[in-house]
Parts: structure tokens; C-alpha cells; sequence
């Protein structure tokens, strides 16, 4: 690694109970106007895991119950020496209701109607095997982040299945 590169280390958890998953409508700020699942920074002081079911908490108002590390990805964006390192989390059992939070706005989905047009481009290349309870390791690089008016474009990719993260 180079060292102008700054490492983010980031959450990403999805709630999949078959044949639905929990996702959630980002409202504002990076990824707005973006379906995804619940997560964002791990701050200092905590485990990953920690990190993503507090923001699941926060922006889903649910705490999961059975919570598991099934990927990593390294996320970057051309001329920008930032790395975004996010850890994916699945879980099933969840403990309250979903409601609306001033970040997301929660929906359940079928597996077969997952919003990818309305997603980042990665999701849809990540989320089979997060579904199929698959762990897996990679990377992206994008042009430039998603906003509501625009869809980021892929640059390059690397997404493999592994047997322990």
C-alpha cells in the first residue's frame, strides 16, 4: 500500500429473511438517493461488529440478533487516494420493528425484486453471494460515487468466493 493512501474502514449489513431482505433508502449524504444495506463507519474504540449492528440500530432502528461477517471489499474512486474498506454482515433474526430514521427509510424486498437499478453497480455483483451465504473478498474501482442524479460507472473489479475472511 502506498503511503499517500488513507484506509476507512466501513460496514455494510443486510437482513435476509428468505425470501425477503431488509434494505434501506439512503436520505442523505454519501449514497443518497441509493437503495443499500445498513452501515457506515466504525468508530474508534470498536469491533467491526459493533460498528455495524450500532448503525443498524441507527438507521434501522432493529438490533440484530444473529449477525455474521461474510465479506470484505475495498472500495476506491479514481483520483482519490482514499480506500474504503467495508466488512458485509448478514443476519436473520432481527429484535424490533423496522422504522424510518433521518439517515434511511427501510423496506423489506423479495430476492426475486431487488431494486439494483436504484443501487450502487457492485451490489448487484456482491449481493448472490451474500444470499447464498457465500463469504467472499474483492475489489472496485469507480470513476466517481453515485449520487441521485448519477450512476457510478465500474472501472475495474475483483470479487472471488473464500472459505475464511
Amino acid at each position: 500500500m502506498e503511503i499517500s493512501q488513507i484506509r476507512k474502514l466501513l460496514t455494510v449489513c443486510v437482513i435476509h429473511q428468505h425470501p425477503k431482505v431488509l434494505l434501506g433508502m439512503k436520505k442523505r449524504g454519501f449514497g443518497a438517493g441509493r437503495w443499500n444495506g445498513f452501515g457506515g463507519k466504525v468508530m474508534e474504540g470498536e469491533t467491526i461488529e459493533v460498528g455495524a449492528k450500532r448503525e443498524l440500530l441507527e438507521e434501522a432502528g432493529v438490533v440484530a440478533l444473529d449477525l455474521k461477517e461474510v465479506g470484505v471489499l475495498d472500495f476506491t474512486f479514481e483520483n482519490d487516494p482514499k480506500i474504503l474498506e467495508v466488512h458485509f454482515f448478514k443476519g436473520s433474526k432481527i429484535s424490533g420493528e423496522p422504522k424510518e430514521s433521518e439517515e434511511m427509510k427501510p423496506q423489506w424486498f423479495n430476492v426475486d425484486s431487488i431494486p439494483f437499478a436504484e443501487m450502487w453497480p457492485d451490489d448487484e455483483i456482491w449481493m448472490p453471494y451474500l444470499l447464498a451465504d457465500k463469504k467472499f473478498k474483492g475489489k472496485f474501482l469507480f470513476d466517481k460515487p453515485s449520487t441521485p442524479e448519477y450512476q457510478s460507472k465500474i472501472i475495474e473489479q475483483e470479487i472471488h468466493e473464500v472459505k475464511k475472511l
